[in-house]
């Protein structure tokens, strides 16, 4: 597989000086945010020491706290505003193409996410690539596998976003040289790399995690903000599901070794995005189901506001209509399945100014981020068993009553009976059972419209939803094969004529 490059505003917007993107400054001889000053024989210091290299890693981090305006807020506007689980939410023409299918490569949300989404591979690469130069000796040989490893973890997590929004795309794993006069002709192509195929980047995504699973550190049930050993078994189970490396026996084999580490379902649903009794703080962090979660302290999730209301600060933003309405089709799917314990902790109701899709005074919204202590969690346990009926519904030899006692245990948290025995002896049945019950149990988590795309399931629901969802914005484009894939972003393309529209778009 072609290693790439890091690409610099030249192809897709500035990546805030984490490549080497300058075309008159060559920082061989002094500090800047891209290097620490030159060594003794004159070549260029990216980290000075283990402390800088520590502080890199922070930043990485930080990423999760500090930037989820994409691999969040942006992602659950596709995963269940693109899919049947919510409408838009405002009538802005950058959000309600998710909704009525008529997304084109102009869209600024994709834009957004495109650059933002390289920028973190960059910061990821900036560490992969230059601890092994360190010199300070305090930085230990296992310090160096365990940073390394959980940066790769991250660029890992970006990739598989990536992947699955676009398909194929530039998959850049080294640092691009610098400018100069001297290196133009040689350097210079570096930042217009052409796109990787989608198989190319899920070997790279998969080769990542088995380097990364060997060195980072162990599941720690006191924090999980951290990118465990875990946290990469998980991405590799979620992996093997999908079709480029699909491997049912290795979804199952990942699936459990993550229980080994000490996973299970919390006992009582609300502790995963519920707030304290005092309604002051979140009602708990790191639960035993949480395998990655960013956290928070009252400041920085400033996601709620985007999808309701904070209830810690009750009226701060809430004059304007929010992004990720929950659909009628997902409210009827909760009330149908007489599923009370899931529902209410994942659509609230408030009085509000607007009356875009519901009655201004009883108005649904997405509640499973709800203050700016609210934890946000990218995986969880449930997830993953889900991940494993799937698989076990779907391997060549399918076992449909194992698959049938994993998703009882998911409906009797949620209070429900357990699935009939007409449904449990037939495929395709257990396999709607699957899909309806990772719907209601992973709503607003950003899973459903990769649910779909997996499961070769977009066409027949999201073709179906419109006639049978009065709330619904009219349907554009119908959804076809092309739809599986959403469109690059045109000034990508307008940049790097190296890179090709998906088709359809």
């Amino acid at each position: 597989m072609k290693l790439k490059y890091i690409v610099c505003g030249l192809t897709s917007g500035l990546l805030l000086g984490l490549g080497s993107c300058s075309l008159d400054y060559s920082p061989l001889d002094t500090y800047s945010d891209l290097t620490e000053g030159a060594g003794d024989t004159g070549n260029k210091v990216v980290f000075k020491d283990k402390a800088a290299v520590v502080s890199h890693l922070t930043t990485i981090y930080k990423q999760m706290q500090d930037r989820q305006e994409h691999w969040y807020v942006d992602l659950l506007l596709i995963s269940d505003s693109h899919a049947d689980n919510a409408y838009a939410g405002t009538t802005g023409a950058e959000v309600v193409p998710f909704e009525n299918n008529s997304i084109e490569g102009s869209n600024s949300v994709l834009s957004r996410d495109w650059d933002r989404y390289l920028e973190d591979i960059a910061r990821a690469n900036k560490l992969i690539c230059n601890i092994d130069a360190v010199t300070d000796n305090s930085l230990t040989t296992a310090e160096r596998l365990q940073y390394k490893a959980e940066a790769k973890i991250f660029r890992a997590m970006i990739m598989f976003d990536m992947v699955r929004l676009w398909g194929d795309f530039p998959v850049i794993t080294t640092e691009a040289g610098d400018i100069t006069s001297e290196t133009v002709g040689e350097v210079y192509p570096e930042y217009f790399p052409a796109q990787n195929t989608e198989l190319e980047a899920y070997q790279q995504i998969e080769k990542d995690l088995l380097d990364a699973v060997k060195s980072a550190p162990d599941n720690n049930p006191s924090d999980k903000t951290l990118f465990t050993k875990s946290v990469a078994r998980a991405l590799l189970a979620k992996v093997y599901a999908e079709k480029p490396l699909r491997d049912y026996a290795k979804v199952i084999r990942y699936c459990d070794e993550v229980t080994a580490d000490g996973f299970e379902l919390v006992q009582d649903f609300s502790d995963l995005f519920g707030m304290n009794a005092e309604g002051t703080d979140a009602k708990m962090r790191n639960t035993k189901e949480a395998i990655l979660e960013a956290q928070f302290a009252g400041t920085g999730n400033w996601c709620t506001w985007m999808f309701g209301r904070d209830v810690v600060n009750w009226n701060n933003n809430f004059t304007w209509a929010k992004w990720v309405t929950p659909s009628r089709d997902l409210i009827n799917a909760f009330k149908s399945e007489g599923d009370e314990v899931r529902f209410k902790e994942s659509v609230v109701y408030y009085d509000c100014t607007w009356s875009n899709y519901y009655p201004a005074d009883n108005y649904p919204f997405m509640y499973k981020c709800r203050s700016a202590f609210s934890s946000i969690i990218k995986y969880r346990y449930a997830d993953i068993l889900l991940l494993k009926a799937e698989a076990l519904i779907m391997q060549d030899a399918p076992d449909l009553e194992g698959a049938a006692d994993i998703i009882d245990e998911i409906r009797e948290r949620a209070k429900l009976g357990k699935l009939s025995s007409s449904v449990r002896a037939d495929k395709n049945r257990m396999l709607d059972a699957l899909l309806k019950e990772r719907r209601l149990e992973l709503a607003f988590e950003g899973q459903r419209w990769f649910d779909l795309v997996r499961l070769d399931k977009v066409e027949e629901v999201m073709n179906a939803v419109y006639a049978k969802d009065s709330g619904r914005k009219s349907q554009v484009y119908q959804f076809d094969k092309n739809s599986y894939r959403l469109p690059i972003p045109q000034s990508v393309i307008d940049a790097n004529d190296k890179i090709q529209q998906n088709p359809g778009y």
